[in-house]
């Protein structure tokens, strides 16, 4: 028996989940040599979401503590949803959030190997064709409390049943004239092993073998196939497939295959969102959101794009943790697990998010005068060092940063009040500006020489500091403030149409103005396998450069906010 190579102190360090205690117990008992060989099987009919990197992490990450490999295989035995592009952005995917695959098969590479199974079970007596309709077969199955009823072609001979397979494949057949069905038990109380359809006819052309065939495979015959075929010792599966595991054995057990092991797991729910590929797709081809990537999908691909880490998400998928029930997960969780990261990696920049920001003019700085501040990128990493930030005699701030008739602990600026801009000067608001109308256009201030951050030799404290841009510095950009795609916790559990939950505020769009260093630092930028640099704007969040940037107008996505309400929950609990 080989031992596999397990990282003894991580392990005792933490306990193990019940799949790793399985897989413990298979090795000790000799099973497969002690070998573990696990494969992630997505279909390519749409794009992976953050349930499947749960997934991905679970089987990479099982075979990588065990010494073992891991097949990337595609299920693709649908050509009518399957495409090339779901493949690609698959694998993309994948690698994305730091794994790769031993083998890249697909099960369309088995669809001659499967076949003859097929046909071993007819020869067996194991298997008919029949030509009910779905309608008619649906009836015939019964109910959870009463037994199925048998029809007429349960009977059939096994030479008709080969000659009528042969012609299915032949294509003599239209779609859904016939069905290929498993004879196993029409009486058994699992409504599974009610003599499930195994093949059935499409006239479609296929991703890869193109018209090479007109009948497909039903998944619970590919699947489990696919994995003898593969030698696949633990197949992980979610638990909706618990009910399938028995048809999936019978299948080994009658075409004397290699007993890959189904272990069933709890998938992930996430609040405020649909883990549906059907669904997903109805979102993106009815325009509900800008396409797959849109950074408010529960895709990896929208995730990505909204400025999460690949290690935030294993992050993630680790503090979730292998349980055997499906629960729903706080939306706040993956959130946190972001925000921790960035915390400690992003560099702080100032951007003012405002249509119209507040322009400060300092009138005792001299005309033309201009300096370079020197502010700190990352307080909580101090090897981050500082950047250059230009400072001039007119700065731009936020409406919020300023009341004229502020309440009791209001620390930021107002009329006579005196304020910190960040790494620079104090300064004291001497006069209010207002058009016509009685807006305020325009605060006139005065700042303290002797107090420019890093050499304050003023004496002077104060309460509050607030971020700023130089004007004539300041680029334009635009800001897309993103939120909840639903309006309830739990859509995929409401009644009604999910559609109709989409929350009609899930996006805001913003005018900015950014120091110089915010655009250059993001263009300069690629980190993390391909994602634009992380950055936090200064009491704002953290937000990524999108893109959709031009060379003229940054845009700017908002990966989280800076609030961790996730933490302040679990406090309370």
């Amino acid at each position: 028996m080989t031992e596999a190579p397990h990282d003894s102190d991580e392990r005792t360090e933490r306990s193990l989940n019940f799949i790793e205690q399985i897989v413990d117990e298979d090795i000790a008992a000799g099973k497969n040599g002690g070998r573990v060989h696990t494969r992630f099987p997505p279909e390519p009919n749409g794009y992976l979401h953050i349930g499947h990197a749960k997934s991905i992490c679970l089987n990479f990450g099982l075979a990588d503590e065990y010494g073992g490999q891991t097949n990337l295989r595609f299920d693709d035995t649908n050509p009518v949803t399957e495409e090339t592009e779901y493949v690609d952005s698959i694998k993309n995917d994948v690698r994305w959030l730091g794994f790769d695959w031993e083998n890249e098969l697909y099960a369309s590479d088995y669809f001659e190997q499967i076949y003859q199974f097929a046909q071993n079970l007819i020869q067996k007596g194991l298997a008919y064709v029949d030509d009910s309709t779905a309608e008619e077969i649906s009836a015939q199955k019964g109910t959870p409390t009463e037994p199925g009823r048998s029809n007429q072609y349960r009977d059939r001979s096994v030479a008709e049943n080969l000659d009528l397979f042969q012609r299915m494949r032949a294509g003599d057949y239209p779609d859904g004239a016939k069905v290929l069905r498993a004879k196993v038990d029409m009486a058994s109380p699992n409504m599974q092993l009610r003599d499930p359809i195994i093949y059935r006819i499409k006239h479609a052309h296929h991703h890869r073998t193109g018209d090479a065939w007109c009948i497909y495979p039903m998944y619970d015959f590919a699947h489990g196939q696919s994995d003898a075929i593969e030698h696949i010792t633990h197949s992980l599966c979610t638990l909706e497939f618990e009910v399938h595991r028995p048809l999936y054995e019978w299948f080994i057990q009658q075409l004397e295959l290699f007993p890959s092991r189904q272990i069933e797991f709890a998938r992930l729910n996430l609040t405020y969102t649909v883990m549906s590929k059907r669904k997903l797709k109805q979102l993106v081809e009815e325009k509900h959101v800008s396409g797959w990537d849109d950074p408010r999908m529960p895709t990896i691909a929208g995730i990505r794009r909204r400025g999460y880490t690949p290690a935030s998400i294993r992050e993630f998928c680790d503090r979730i943790g292998i349980a055997k029930r499906d629960n729903l997960i706080d939306v706040g969780l993956l959130e946190f697990c972001i925000r921790e990261e960035l915390n400690r990696t992003a560099p702080r920049l100032m951007a003012v998010l405002d249509e119209k920001p507040l322009k400060l003019v300092i009138t005792n700085y001299d005309l033309g005068r201009e300096e370079i501040m020197h502010i700190e990128n990352n307080p909580e990493d101090q090897s981050a060092g500082v950047r250059d930030v230009p400072f001039s005699r007119e700065v731009y701030i936020e409406r919020d940063d300023f009341m004229e008739n502020p309440p009791k602990k209001f620390f930021r600026l107002f009329p006579g009040g005196m304020v910190r801009l960040k790494g620079a000067y104090i300064i004291k608001c001497e006069e209010v500006v207002k058009d016509n109308a009685g807006e305020i256009i325009e605060l006139r201030c005065s700042y303290i020489p002797e107090s420019r951050s890093g050499s304050d030799t003023s004496g002077i404290n104060v309460k509050g500091t607030i971020h700023w841009v130089s004007v004539p510095h300041a680029v334009e950009a635009e800001v897309r403030v993103y939120d909840r795609l639903f309006s309830v916790e739990n859509p995929a559990a409401d009644e009604r149409d999910f559609k109709e939950l989409i929350n009609p505020n899930s996006l805001e769009t913003v005018r900015a103005f950014v120091e110089p260093a915010l655009v250059e630092a993001t263009r300069s930028g690629l980190t993390r396998s391909g994602s634009l640099t992380n950055v936090q704007f200064m009491r704002k969040g953290y937000f990524i450069l999108d893109a959709d940037s031009t060379d003229t107008l940054p845009v700017f996505t908002r990966t989280a906010t800076l609030k961790d309400g996730w933490a302040k929950e679990q406090k309370k609990g």
